[in-house]
């Protein structure tokens, strides 16, 4: 390309060769000293990763909560003078409604043999002189509802079917535990938020050492009148480096982590006739921990570096 091209070009490939040169320079002197560079990096990626971690255990947790309460039933129980006849033609009305996914009939019978067996009380069951059991509907809402307000409109308005004495949703525990996972949440974030500022102060305390170590360097610069956007490129610059190699090795943390944990989850899904799959960070989650790590390292170097060259000149 000819010298003489456009002045805004020019500077563009200057600023861009400056950069480019502080990059490379930088992770050159990072690579010289192996064993700093990967404690600080080390204690960065535990620091991202323990939070990214329960993040995506939370993710799971609630992905498998969404699954069980889109399987959850609403349990409509008839009217006690209705039979099993009864109870099989309102049925077949219920399975034709879009919103419906599946409806099964639970009778008398199976339904006292279900008591006898799940309560405890089969001596005092076998006493009984009659089964005081109703026929019950149990009503499977179709995928497409939304868990929360779909749901409830349908199981009110299935409550006030004729015949339908009462009805009931066969989820409160999966509420309680969409209310556990959601303070589980936040204080994953308020982790998360603590440790990002401990990332902020492992960061700076590595950028000040390094300005201490090079204030010679520095000085010598600001005689020969280099500008304070030039001396603190290259701080800023390891500062990324340590954020974003901070942020791979937290990323791979968490894979390891999401890999050793399967084994003990699927038995504890197991106990709840479940499966569970666990998925590590998806690629937006995965650009993002990429991003939070360069970000907080940059954002450290640069009060740590800005802090200390205000000491050693006037920037």
């Amino acid at each position: 390309m000819s010298a003489r091209g456009p002045r805004w070009l020019r500077c563009l490939l200057t600023w861009a060769g400056e950069h480019r040169r502080a990059a490379t320079e930088t992770i050159d002197r990072l690579a010289r000293a192996p064993l700093g560079t990967l404690m600080t990096v080390a204690a960065i990626a535990i620091a991202l990763a323990l939070p990214a971690t329960l993040l995506a255990i939370t993710d799971n947790l609630e992905a498998l909560a969404d699954d069980w309460r889109r399987g959850a039933a609403l349990s409509l129980f008839l009217a006690p003078e209705l039979d099993e006849t009864t109870a099989e033609a309102l049925a077949a009305a219920l399975r034709l409604r879009i919103d419906i996914d599946r409806v099964d009939v639970i009778s008398r019978a199976q339904g006292l043999a279900e008591l006898r067996e799940h309560s405890g009380l089969g001596s005092a069951v076998e006493q009984l002189p009659d089964n005081p059991l109703p026929v019950v509907l149990g009503v499977y809402p179709a995928a497409d509802l939304t868990p929360g307000d779909d749901v409830d409109a349908l199981l009110a308005s299935l409550a006030v079917l004729p015949g339908v004495d009462f009805a009931q949703a066969d989820a409160q525990w999966i509420r309680r535990l969409n209310a556990i996972l959601s303070l589980l949440r936040e204080g994953v974030l308020l982790l998360g938020a603590m440790l990002a500022l401990g990332v902020v102060l492992v960061v700076g305390n590595t950028i000040r050492l390094e300005t201490e170590n090079r204030r010679d360097e520095i000085q010598v610069m600001d005689l020969v009148g280099a500008t304070g956007a030039f001396i603190r490129r290259p701080f800023l610059y390891a500062g990324a480096w340590y954020g974003l190699l901070g942020g791979l090795l937290a990323w791979a943390l968490v894979d390891a982590a999401m890999w050793l944990l399967q084994a003990p989850a699927g038995r504890v899904a197991a106990l709840y006739d479940a499966e569970l799959q666990l998925t590590a960070l998806d690629l937006r989650q995965s650009l993002s921990l990429l991003g939070v790590g360069t970000l907080l390292g940059v954002v450290g170097s640069r009060i740590a570096v800005g802090r200390h060259l205000a000491r050693l000149r006037p920037v």
